[in-house]
This record gives C-alpha cells, sequence and structure tokens, in this order.
C-alpha cells in the first residue's frame, strides 16, 4: 500500500509500534498519516503518542479512513493564520448591536436620530470590556500552555445587553491538568478584575435621568435587576446607591456592564461539562468530577422550582431551567481530557476554591426580573 519509512520529521515506527501497529506511513502535504492497527483503547492510544508527536512540533488525532484506522499529524502551530475577518466581523456587529441595546438604557430613540446611538458608548465599552478581558484571559493560557485556540468570537444579539457573550474554540489537545486548570480559571479571574472596575466607575457615576413619559407608562416594560453580593458590596464600600426613591433616576447602564459581568461569571463557573468551572473542577478531582456534574441539571432545575414557587418570578425561573437543560447536555458530553493526568498542586487548588467562592458572590437567585 505505501511505504513503512516514517516522515523524517516525525516519531520513530519503534515508538509507535507498542500501541499501533504501524503498516504505512507517508507525508500528505504538511501532514504525516499512519495507517495502522491499534493495540490498546483509543484513549490509551492517544495517552501515549499524543507526547512522541508533541515534541516534533505535531498535534495527532485517530481517525478511520475506508475501514481504516489512521493517525494523523499536523503541525501544532497556533499562531494566527491571516486576517481573522470572522471574529472582526462578529465583534463589529457585537459594538452595533449594544450600542442600540444600550441607547434604550440611556433613553435614546436610534430610530428617529440614528446618529444619537453612539451616545450608548459607555455601555458598550462596560459590556464588551467585561467579555473581552474575560475571554483574552482564556486566550493568553492558551497561547501559555501551547494549546491551539480562536481568538474570541462574539455574539451578537438583539437582547436587553446585546449579546450573548463571546467564547473562544480550542482545537488542540490538552497537555495536562495544570493547563487545563491555567485556561480554566484564568478567564473568570481576568474578567472579575474587569468587573469590578466597571462596577465601581458604574457606581460612582452620576445618576441617569428617567424621561417623565417612562414613568408610570402603562406602556412600559419594566425591567428590574437583582444585584448580586458582590455588586453591592463594592457599592457600599464607595458609599454609592443602586436604588433612587425618586422615579426619574436610575443608576448608569454602565453599572450594567458590571451585572454582565458577575453573572457571566457565575454561569460559567457551574461546575460541569466544558465550562470553566468543569475545567476547574476536572482538573483539581480528575475523573471524581463526573460525581458533581451529575448534580449540577438537579441543584438548577431545584433552584428553578424555588424562584417560580416561592419568589413567584416567572422568567427567572425559565432561565434556570434552560441552564439546567444545557448542564445536562454538557455534563453528557464531559469535560476535556488532559494528556498528562496526574494530580494538581495543592497552590491551584487554594486559587480552584477562591475563584468558585468568587463566583457565589457573584450569583442571585433573580438575576433578572420583567414587570410588564
Amino acid at each position: 500500500m505505501g511505504s513503512t519509512d516514517p516522515p523524517a520529521d516525525g516519531p520513530s515506527l519503534e515508538r509507535l509500534n507498542a500501541v499501533f501497529r504501524v503498516y504505512d506511513a507517508r507525508r500528505d502535504g504538511d501532514r504525516l498519516v499512519y495507517y495502522g492497527e491499534p493495540l490498546v483503547a483509543r484513549e490509551q492510544l492517544l495517552d501515549a503518542v499524543w507526547p512522541l508527536f508533541r515534541e516534533h512540533g505535531y498535534e495527532v488525532t485517530l481517525t478511520t479512513e475506508t475501514g481504516e484506522y489512521v493517525l494523523v499529524a499536523e503541525p501544532a502551530d497556533n499562531s494566527i493564520d491571516g486576517i481573522p475577518w470572522t471574529n472582526i466581523g462578529l465583534f463589529v456587529l457585537t459594538v452595533v448591536s449594544t450600542l442600540y441595546a444600550g441607547s434604550r438604557w440611556y433613553h435614546i430613540k436610534p430610530f428617529e436620530n440614528p446618529a444619537r446611538i453612539v451616545e450608548a458608548w459607555p455601555f458598550t465599552a462596560a459590556v464588551l470590556g467585561v467579555l473581552l478581558t474575560h475571554e483574552l484571559g482564556h486566550y493568553v493560557m492558551t497561547r501559555y500552555h501551547g494549546v491551539d485556540a480562536t481568538l474570541p468570537y462574539f455574539i451578537p444579539m438583539p437582547s436587553l445587553i446585546g449579546t450573548m457573550g463571546a467564547v473562544i474554540r480550542m482545537k488542540g489537545q490538552m497537555p495536562d491538568r495544570e493547563a487545563l486548570f491555567d485556561i480554566g480559571v484564568a478567564g473568570p479571574l481576568a474578567g472579575l478584575v474587569a468587573t469590578i472596575i466597571v462596577t465601581a466607575i458604574g457606581v460612582s457615576l452620576p445618576a441617569e435621568p428617567v424621561p417623565m413619559q417612562y414613568v408610570n407608562s402603562a406602556n412600559t416594560i419594566e425591567v428590574q435587576f437583582g444585584y448580586p453580593p458582590l455588586l453591592k458590596f463594592i457599592a457600599w464600600a464607595l458609599g454609592e446607591q443602586l436604588t433612587y426613591a425618586d422615579p426619574t433616576k436610575m443608576v448608569s447602564p454602565v453599572v450594567i456592564g458590571g451585572w454582565v459581568g458577575m453573572f457571566v461569571t457565575f454561569l460559567n463557573l457551574i461546575p460541569v461539562g466544558m465550562l470553566d468551572g468543569g475545567h476547574i473542577v476536572r482538573a483539581i478531582l480528575g475523573e471524581e468530577q463526573e460525581r458533581i456534574a451529575a448534580l449540577v441539571p438537579v441543584a438548577l432545575f431545584g433552584l428553578a422550582a424555588y424562584v417560580f414557587y416561592v419568589e413567584h418570578v416567572s422568567n427567572a425561573s425559565v432561565l434556570w431551567v434552560f441552564w439546567g437543560l444545557l448542564a445536562t447536555y454538557v455534563a453528557y458530553v464531559g469535560p476535556a481530557h488532559p494528556i498528562d493526568d496526574e494530580g494538581l498542586d495543592s497552590t491551584r487548588k487554594v486559587i480552584g476554591v477562591l475563584t468558585f467562592v468568587l463566583g457565589i458572590l457573584c450569583f442571585t437567585p433573580v438575576p433578572i426580573e420583567i414587570i410588564t
């Protein structure tokens, strides 16, 4: 079928044959392709061959072609190839969608005077600032640990905040628990630093005036944000208020950026699957993470029932039902599997516990209530 002489820049057949009996090896462009027979289970095989290819500068996957098992190795290059137009385009669209959402909080009518939409830039800067910092925390750690990952993809959405957040996609294997932990924890911690700064600025800004036509209007939909303990503490520490007896005043919309940062931090720290919390718990506890992940959907559905029957807030209850269903799915998919599954050092474990404590301070059972 082909040559059994391996490509010169790949691992030797002697090192591979202990777990994968190679009967054909060739170069296909910039890829190395090895046809053969696995001698151990798939997970064991990848654990064994990944470091062999990694030391030669390749990422390896096991696949099948016309019924044959194939190890495909591609260059482990996590540099940015060309201009990331998709990332840029989505970011620009998210800037527009958050400016539009912000214009509503500043009581601007963008369709009557489109040029005024730019006046909502403090809201956009606050929301995108905390989201971008969170994702860049992840991205910097993927670069540090040599894990191939994309730049952040922002998700524009016509909603109260104008976005559904941002994500990065990891394309490479996770080398060890240290990398899994560092990548998982960096986003929430970096995002929280930005969130605290944004919140402190927001609560210190003058109250935003509410035009009289919005006060006690029968056509006005009232949106009430539930402030988590951390946000309340920042306002208290600075001697600022979050509510006003005067209905013609409201907090600066920049505070909503801080609320977004805390809400995103809590959601990402839910300890299940590919969420940041799932990565952190998987790095700390190893396979025991599955036991915790199995309880998470139950807890979220229980929270939804509490909010509905005790707090009597149906829209917040629907929110937690949605996250319960999502947690069920990501628990089934599971977290990333590190190649080197040795235990984590105690310093990282302490940082992980403290991160979850901060996450709890970002939680409130009724994060948002819409009153019609």
